[in-house]
């Protein structure tokens, strides 16, 4: 009689241990699906704000190539992916990932928009550890600094003029703060020299590839 209640209790916790497994992996998948929904809505309104929504007529989160890790312009840490806008199936602009390493309080990751003629559509900080009321002026949200990089490129913006005035370049540094404004400077720069290094394979390359076996690393 023991034995029968046993095996029934038993038969009973199994059941009761199947159900809970199911309700907390539907549970998982949902919510899993939701969260990675609402990281591509994220990820897409930063990409809109430097490259609108009518600038071009194809998904920017669907067309992609592979910025490489280690690339001594772009200086990622782990491959990140490039953006492609389109009009009538031609490449029209980029946004690139570019990370400065030497800011005031740690790394600054970006992202840089480049218009085919080589001119900047737009520069965005996407996290940075910058000192709150001087360095994170950086951010759109809490400063117009960073809209200042819209229509500059390597040929209409010498090398020299690519730091700040108090070194004799063109960009507006804070008070009490000029290590952030320099960093993300040259790193912006930087990424505007990958892209002309790499150009004909951005800008040409036909398809969408998102496989990171797929590089823009090298120069053609």
């Amino acid at each position: 009689m023991m034995g029968q209640s046993v095996s029934r209790n038993s038969v009973l916790l199994a059941l009761f241990a199947v159900g809970t497994a199911l309700v907390i992996s539907t549970t998982f998948l949902q919510t899993r699906d939701r969260i990675a929904q609402q990281q591509r809505m994220a990820e897409e309104k930063a990409l809109l704000e430097i490259l609108p929504r009518e600038s071009h007529d194809n998904s920017l989160l669907d067309d992609t190539l592979s910025a490489p890790a280690g690339d001594d312009l772009l200086r990622l840490t782990a491959p990140r992916p490039i953006y492609r806008a389109r009009r009538d199936g031609d490449v029209t602009a980029l946004i690139v990932p570019a990370r400065a390493a030497d800011g005031y309080s740690g790394a600054i990751d970006m992202i840089v928009g480049v218009s085919r003629d080589g001119s900047i559509a737009g520069v965005r900080v996407l996290s940075h550890r910058e000192t709150p009321g001087l360095g994170d002026k950086i951010e759109r949200r809490k400063s117009d600094w960073i809209t200042d990089f819209k229509g500059h490129s390597l040929a209409n913006t010498p090398e020299p003029d690519w730091a700040v005035k108090k070194d004799g370049g063109v960009f507006d540094q804070f008070t009490g703060a000029t290590i952030t404004p320099r960093a993300v400077i040259n790193a912006t720069r930087r990424a505007l020299e990958f892209v002309a290094q790499n150009r004909q394979r951005l800008f040409e390359l036909p398809g969408t590839e998102t496989s990171s076996a797929t590089t823009a690393g090298a120069a053609p």
